[in-house]
């Protein structure tokens, strides 16, 4: 339950990272994320999750 709780604490500080330092470029690619099809945003969000699975596995094992 630590490491998650751990996992979740590093996940807002990288979150909060783009916004608080640079909030018009961070608008900006919101914006531009918003306007892609669907298809391509599943597509970068479950490369995403592959990534970071691989990468636990990797610290894990």
């Amino acid at each position: 339950m630590t490491a998650l709780m751990i996992a979740i604490g590093l996940l807002l500080i990288f979150e909060g990272m783009g916004p608080a330092l640079f909030p018009k470029m961070w608008r900006d690619m919101v914006s531009q994320m918003a306007q892609q099809p669907d298809q391509q945003l599943k597509r970068i969000g479950t490369s995403l999750i592959l990534v970071g699975a691989a990468i636990v596995l990797l610290v894990v094992s």
